[in-house]
C-alpha cells in the first residue's frame, strides 16, 4: 500500500504544476495580445500636432531632415497672425508632414512671393499633391491641413511653389518614397504656408 502511495503522489503533482503553468501561459497570451494590441492601436494612427508653441521644438528637434525646414522662418514672426501648425511624426510607413499657416502684412507677402517664385523648381496653383503629381513632369506637394474646414486641397487662390522634391523610389515605383518642401502663397489672403513632407 505505502509503494502504491509513493507513485500516486508524484503524478497528482505533477499534474498541479502543469495545471499551474497552463493556466499561467494561457494568461501570459492573453494579457500580452491585449497590451501589444493597445501600443500598435496608440501609435498607428499619431496624433497631428497643432499647439503653435510647440512649433520651435517641431523645427528644431523632432523633424529628421533639418535642410527641408531652411525656408521656414526661425521662430513665429512677432507681426504674424492667425497662425496655425500642423504636424504628423509618420509611423512605419506612414508618411510625415509639418505645415505653418499664418497672415503677414501685405508688403511681406508680395517680397516672400517674389523670392520663392525665382527659388521653385516646381509652381501650381491650388490642388492638392494628388493633382500636382499627377501632371505632365509632376512631383508630390502637400495637401492642406492647415485648413480651417476639413477639405485638404487648396483653393486657386493658392501658389503653391516646390523649392525641392526628391524621388527615393525603386525603379519602376516612381515616388513611392520621397520627400518635398516648399511654401503655398494666397496673395489676396496676405497668407503663407510653409510645408515639407516625407513618405
Amino acid at each position: 500500500m505505502k509503494r502504491c502511495l509513493r507513485r500516486a503522489m508524484p503524478t497528482h503533482i505533477i499534474q498541479g504544476v502543469m495545471i499551474v503553468l497552463f493556466s499561467l501561459g494561457s494568461l501570459g497570451i492573453v494579457g500580452g495580445s491585449f497590451f501589444l494590441r493597445k501600443a500598435f492601436s496608440n501609435t498607428s494612427e499619431p496624433e497631428i500636432i497643432t499647439d503653435t508653441t510647440r512649433y520651435k521644438e517641431i523645427r528644431n528637434q523632432l523633424w529628421s531632415d533639418p535642410d527641408q525646414l531652411k525656408h521656414f522662418p526661425n521662430q513665429i514672426p512677432t507681426d504674424a497672425k492667425d497662425i496655425r501648425i500642423a504636424y504628423s511624426p509618420g509611423f512605419l510607413q506612414g508618411g510625415s508632414f509639418f505645415q505653418i499657416r499664418l497672415k503677414q502684412p501685405p508688403e511681406k507677402i508680395k517680397k516672400l512671393l517674389s523670392q520663392y517664385r525665382n527659388n521653385a523648381k516646381h509652381k501650381y496653383r491650388g490642388g492638392n499633391t494628388n493633382d500636382h503629381i499627377n501632371q505632365p513632369n509632376g512631383v508630390p506637394t502637400t495637401f492642406f491641413y492647415t485648413n480651417d474646414s476639413s477639405g485638404e486641397t487648396f483653393p486657386d487662390a493658392y501658389e503653391i511653389l516646390v523649392l525641392d522634391a526628391t524621388d527615393r523610389g525603386k525603379s519602376g515605383f516612381k515616388w513611392n518614397h520621397g520627400d518635398s518642401y516648399g511654401v503655398a502663397i494666397n496673395s489676396s489672403a496676405s497668407e503663407i504656408i510653409y510645408w515639407a513632407e516625407q513618405w
